[in-house]
């Protein structure tokens, strides 16, 4: 459970760095949540094409890319919010 935080916390991380839009989430806890919810939609793809077995989850590369997907997501519902 703590390597998913660590895991989660580091994708998150990466994912607002690579990231250019402005509405980003702040905190250790959104930034975790960013990449254990990137980790969560990396699996379920992966695992929907034939990427990984059922009983496989995503790596640390997938965690931060699914964790870019989610934040285009958060960026498109947070401007339609503003």
């Amino acid at each position: 459970m703590l390597w998913i935080v660590v895991i989660g916390f580091v994708a998150g991380i990466i994912a607002r760095l690579v990231s250019s839009a402005p509405n980003k989430p702040a905190g250790f806890l959104l930034t975790t949540l960013l990449g254990i919810a990137g980790a969560f939609v990396a699996t379920f793809i992966g695992q929907a094409v034939g990427w990984y077995q059922a009983d496989q989850g995503a790596g640390f590369i997938a965690a931060t890319l699914g964790a870019l997907v989610v934040l285009f997501i958060w960026n498109k519902f947070a401007a339609r919010r503003a």
